[in-house]
């Protein structure tokens, strides 16, 4: 069965949407799936969450959209996480205006991705916190939906209706079949009544749409990247990893995906 892909996005930075790529897909694997991580921002996050140092990348998301070398040739595989990486370097930086001139330049890694189908059950791609040609790329390559990390907090309802606004342009013009597959709430203080508040309103912008688990604001969630890791590794029994544990199942049986038992 050909992957599912969902993008990461969401317009306002520090919302968590590497945190989820890295660890909604850490914990996609430990499920049984065969999980493949597409780092589009170039600040390399998510490539450096899973220890990947981004100065040593020789082939990544710049050379998959630019042709220059094949997505396919350029993943990087972690057995012990059991997740597969197609990183990014500083180079992506300059994708921005050597796209500008290439044919198809919004849907360049959407074709860049079709050889890769077939090897993996979840494309999980982490998009930049702006509305750039990347992040335009990654919403068009996002078969299944985005998935919308946002952080509880009363900005957040802001920046929500920007986003809204960004994805009916991007139906309106390239990808009329563009969805949400569903909203993620993150850093939830469960003592601070505005967290609360928060998640109301947006559910209120997303009927049906907000995840039911919820990523609570966490210390072992910020210290994981620095070690390199998934909070499924780094602190299983964490509250972080258990939100995300709870998160991946999620996601699985609204997909149809049986759990393993």
């Amino acid at each position: 069965m050909a992957a599912r892909i969902y993008t990461m996005v969401n317009q306002k930075g520090g919302v968590g949407k590497t945190t989820t790529a890295i660890n909604l897909g850490a914990y996609l694997s430990k499920l049984g799936q065969r999980v493949l991580i597409v780092d589009l921002d170039p600040q390399a996050n998510a490539t450096s969450c899973l220890g990947v140092d981004k100065h040593s990348v020789k082939n990544g998301t710049y050379e998959a959209l630019l042709g220059i070398a094949p997505a396919a040739g350029s993943l990087l595989s972690n057995p012990g996480l059991g997740l597969t990486l197609l990183p990014s370097s500083s180079a992506l930086a300059g994708a921005e205006v050597e796209l500008v001139s290439q044919q198809g330049r919004d849907s360049r890694l959407k074709h860049a991705l079709e050889s890769l189908i077939e090897r993996f059950d979840y494309i999980l791609i982490d998009c930049p916190p702006s509305l750039s040609l990347l992040t335009i790329n990654g919403l068009v390559a996002a078969k299944d939906g985005v998935i919308i990390p946002v952080q509880c907090e009363y900005l957040a309802l802001e920046g929500v209706g920007q986003l809204l606004q960004t994805l009916q342009r991007i139906r309106q013009s390239l990808y009329p079949a563009l969805k949400v597959r569903g909203v993620v709430m993150t850093m939830f203080e469960s003592r601070a009544h505005l967290s609360t508040d928060v998640v109301s309103e947006i559910r209120k912008h997303f009927p049906n749409q907000v995840f039911s688990a919820i990523v609570p604001r966490s210390i072992r969630l910020a210290e994981a990247p620095s070690y390199g890791l998934p909070i499924s590794v780094y602190a299983p029994s964490s509250t972080g990893a258990q939100a995300y544990s709870a998160l991946a199942k999620e996601l699985l049986v609204g997909d149809g995906v049986v759990l393993p038992q």
